[in-house]
């Protein structure tokens, strides 16, 4: 049976006079000061697997310590593995036993267990834990708003094609290796769908290009026929490898989905010349998942808008994550709402980007007993409607600034600039696990700055 934490420590731990085995020592010292976060983890990892039989698996005490060290060290599965087997103050924080050495695998089927849920809950303690030891009080605040990407390719409506194209006929050349065999048609036009792109990418003559994009178009469309073909054939099969066909018919099913929308893009935008609404493009076959985000007139990123609350502490008390591209000034609301349930009342002072001014929210931070809410462009507002002072709005705008150095902190040593976990749930659940592991480095700096 699975167990929550460690009945006993291992004898032979020493605690190293290296920097980052002395701020691993505290965020030790910070989760074993808030226990409740092993009860939200051990819930996700009974749910995941449910069967008490076998070997015990990691408790929920180490899959915590062992992502916290994963996303704070900014390693990979494997490299995080190694460094579990090879350093005594990675064991030692991760409490692993003797003879205890997990794998890449085994590793992150445990820590991607822990839902987006968990981790906003486990989040909401250390804030708590925070506030508990007066290194933050919520009064003072500051806004912000970026965008992280996603794990995808530059998205062209040529390499969407030929990534449909192969990936649609790698699946069904699977469902023809199945006992016995399904009878459908195909052919694998993966080949010559590589040979159109590179036509695609490299010819400068406008007529060329257009001719390969036709033929690309075309290999879709058969590509497609075969998928729908083969997708009743794989619902229908029966034999010993029943279940996998049925995975393949649900992949296949998603993937002409995908593949449409990919082919009608393309002829608007390429052989019609029409101008496609963001809203309405796909820009990754395995992320489709993935928003376009325009932030004034900066590159066009790939990813999804997060919205982030920072204290006078340099925590990061909140975090709000945003399907498509939210303007800021409409979150504005929520944020300080979500404050307001976090601390149980409004903070005093408000410092927010630009992007949030408008009267209307000034009107309603004013309404929730914000004393100063200040945005860092004034958008028609004064500083009198603002603020109490000329000095007061000058002190809060360059306070909100200091949020910019968190968000590079995250971006830069938390990996928070390009998720590397797939899907929506996955992305969701980097964020917030990133963001954690942030805040409990934060704290610990904090400690030993007092000690």
């Amino acid at each position: 049976m699975r167990r929550k934490l460690n009945r006993q420590t291992n004898l032979f731990t020493t605690v190293s006079n290296n920097p980052i085995a002395r701020e691993l020592e505290e965020i030790s010292k910070i989760i074993d000061a808030n226990p409740g976060v092993l009860d939200l983890v051990y819930q996700d990892l009974v749910r995941a697997k449910r069967d008490d039989t076998g070997r015990e698996g990691l408790t929920a005490e180490q899959v915590l310590r062992c992502c916290i060290l994963k996303q704070y060290r900014q390693l990979s599965y494997e490299e995080l593995a190694f460094h579990l087997d090879d350093s005594s103050a990675f064991r030692g924080f991760s409490r692993l036993e003797m003879g205890q050495y997990p794998c890449k695998s085994i590793l992150q089927e445990n820590i991607k267990s822990l839902s987006e849920e968990t981790w906003e809950a486990i989040h909401n303690q250390i804030i708590d834990y925070a506030q508990s030891e007066e290194i933050e009080t919520g009064k003072k605040i500051r806004i912000d708003s970026t965008a992280i990407e996603t794990d995808i390719h530059h998205p062209t409506d040529s390499t969407l094609l030929c990534d449909g194209i192969r990936v649609i006929s790698r699946w069904l050349s699977a469902g023809k290796q199945l006992s016995p065999q399904p009878v459908y048609p195909f052919s694998d036009h993966a080949r010559a769908a590589k040979k159109r792109l590179m036509v695609i990418l490299n010819t400068r003559k406008d007529k060329a290009r257009l001719a390969a994009y036709r033929e690309l178009l075309w290999y879709a469309g058969r590509v497609i026929a075969y998928a729908e073909a083969a997708i009743p054939a794989l619902w229908s099969f029966e034999g010993s490898d029943s279940l996998a066909a049925r995975a393949l018919a649900s992949k296949l099913e998603r993937a002409v989905g995908i593949l449409r929308k990919v082919v009608d893009q393309t002829v608007r935008r390429v052989i019609r010349g029409e101008k496609v609404p963001a809203s309405e493009k796909v820009v990754s076959f395995f992320e489709d998942h993935t928003d376009i985000i325009v932030k004034g007139r900066r590159d066009v990123q790939y990813g999804h808008k997060v919205f982030l609350t920072g204290g006078a502490s340099n925590l990061i008390l909140d975090c709000l994550i945003e399907r498509g591209n939210p303007a800021d000034s409409d979150l504005y609301r929520e944020l300080i709402e979500r404050h307001k349930e976090q601390f149980g009342r409004a903070p005093r002072q408000v410092s927010a980007d630009g992007g949030f001014a408008s009267r209307n929210n000034l009107a309603f931070a004013k309404g929730s007993e914000v004393k100063d809410a200040v945005f860092a462009k004034k958008r028609g507002l004064t500083v009198v409607e603002m603020a109490k002072s000329a000095w007061v709005y000058k002190m809060l705008r360059n306070f909100r600034a200091g949020i910019e150095a968190g968000i590079s902190t995250l971006k830069r040593a938390f990996g928070l600039d390009r998720c590397t976990w797939s899907g929506w749930r996955g992305f969701k659940q980097y964020v917030w696990s990133s963001i954690v592991s942030y805040n409990l480095l934060v704290l610990a700096r904090t400690r030993l700055a007092k000690a």
